[in-house]
């Protein structure tokens, strides 16, 4: 059959170019310049501390777009765990297992900020925000109900927009395909708060020197090292949470060695630092796990559902910088107060796998919830969250690989031989099932999950 010659020689359509490492980099040069300025210039009323605004100004951009994130994902999150749910005991073991793991994650970064108080000695004051009294219990109740549906999406109280989220997300569950429908269209909005979110986090050299500087001027070593110290304790967090508890939790259950899953996910960790963001390797996860042995079902539902509801990097980021923030402006939370904010994060973390920068609007959200006078704290670890972005996917990737090998032993839905040649690599993956327009194309067993996956994973 003759083909069009031009066919062959047509130019592959170009890809728009990633400009995140743009963002990174300058990040980077915004940090260092924002320590140098405030050590040449410190004092409280010197330059460095008039640069102040431009990070007051950012994490009131970031405040901005705290309800709609928090509506969008709530909402979201319900009809996950309703779909999930249907599908049997995978769905409900899949759900309960991220519970739990979530809440186990979030209590560490409790323990660990508590152990090592980060931010000691700073007291950072910040005169944009203001500390509110205390409601009793039946006010503290009351306050939760919004004066219209809508206003909980004005009002800034966030525990108002929660409360409305979890209706509307209930409500649609009942609504049959109608619901549907307007899920649908929640969704397509809460790609237009991402999309508002991510064009925000471009401003986020700026809010990072204007913090970094004015903190650094009025502290001078003390702040970049008490930043130094969170970055550490956090990132060795991380490496012990994946290596002791999921680790272990994995040999114990399917004898499978958590270094040896890890080398075979090798790449999504090179495609996941390079982005931030552990959902670009999502279509690849889903391939490479039915090519493990574990069951088409058994992924289908593990894996995307673990990406809004299994988020164990995040959760430990969530509550470290929590404490970090509270004790640099000198108002560290009492355990009462840290325990309410444990369990806001578990609810609010949920859907906050997709987008960097949607953590830090997550941890902005979680503040004005439980203490509203710390919310301007956030600028100060602006500089530092891009770098804590990448151990927060690492960390969330890995617990949704390590689930779903789980899940597919608990369910008996997996081929253990098949196991141990894939990661032994006498049957290794075979990579042009994913350089065909990344997901569509390649052999037929992975193309139809990898093509309905979402977004296309970069490489």
């Amino acid at each position: 059959m003759a083909t069009s010659p031009t066919a062959p020689e047509r130019a592959p359509a170009k890809k728009p170019a990633d400009r995140t490492h743009v963002l990174y980099i300058a990040v980077i040069v915004a940090v260092v310049l924002g320590v140098v300025v405030g050590l040449l210039f410190p004092g409280k009323d010197g330059f460095a501390a008039d640069l102040k605004p431009l990070g007051d100004g950012f994490v009131a951009l970031i405040k901005m777009m705290i309800a709609p994130v928090i509506f969008c994902t709530i909402v979201l999150g319900i009809g996950s765990i309703a779909k999930a749910a249907t599908v049997g005991k995978v769905g409900g073991l899949a759900l309960l297992y991220f519970m739990v793991m979530s809440t186990f994650a979030l209590a560490i970064g409790l323990v660990v900020g508590n152990f090592i108080h980060p931010g000691e000695g700073l007291n950072l004051k910040d005169a944009t925000y203001k500390a509110t009294e205390s409601a009793d219990t039946t006010n503290f109740l009351l306050g939760i109900i919004p004066k219209t549906l809508v206003s909980s999406l004005t009002s800034g109280e966030i525990l108002q927009t929660l409360f409305v989220a979890l209706l509307v997300g209930f409500a649609l569950q009942r609504m049959g395909k109608t619901g549907a429908m307007l899920l649908e269209f929640i969704r397509q909005a809460q790609v237009l708060v991402f999309r508002i979110l991510i064009m925000i986090m471009w401003l986020a050299p700026i809010g990072a020197f204007g913090a970094i500087a004015a903190v650094v001027g009025a502290t001078g070593w003390k702040a970049v090292l008490s930043l130094l110290t969170l970055m550490v304790a956090f990132y060795i967090t991380c490496i012990l949470f994946i290596v002791f508890i999921l680790g272990t939790i994995l040999k114990v259950v399917s004898g499978v060695n958590i270094f040896k899953l890890m080398k075979y996910l090798g790449r999504e960790y090179l495609i996941i630092v390079s982005t931030s963001s552990s959902e670009a390797a999502l279509p690849r996860l889903i391939a490479k796990m039915e090519h493990l042995g574990v069951s088409k079902p058994v992924v289908g539902v593990t894996v995307p559902t673990g990406y809004s509801f299994n988020l164990d990097g995040t959760a430990i980021y969530l509550t470290m910088a929590s404490l970090f923030i509270a004790t640099a402006m000198g108002q560290p939370l009492a355990l009462g107060e840290q325990i309410g904010l444990l369990v806001f994060m578990i609810i609010a973390s949920k859907g906050a796998a997709g987008v960097s920068g949607a953590g830090l609007a997550t941890l902005a959200g979680g503040l004005q919830a439980h203490a509203p006078q710390l919310v301007g704290g956030v600028s100060f670890i602006v500089g530092i969250d891009r770098f804590m972005s990448e151990a927060r996917a690492l960390t969330n990737f890995t617990g949704n690989a390590v689930a779903t090998v789980l899940m597919g032993t608990w369910t008996r839905e997996i081929d253990t031989d098949r196991v141990g040649e894939v990661l032994s690599g006498r049957r290794p993956f075979d990579e042009t099932t994913m350089l065909a327009g990344h997901g569509h194309g390649g052999e037929p067993e992975s193309e139809d999950v990898v093509g309905a996956a979402g977004e296309p994973a970069r490489t």
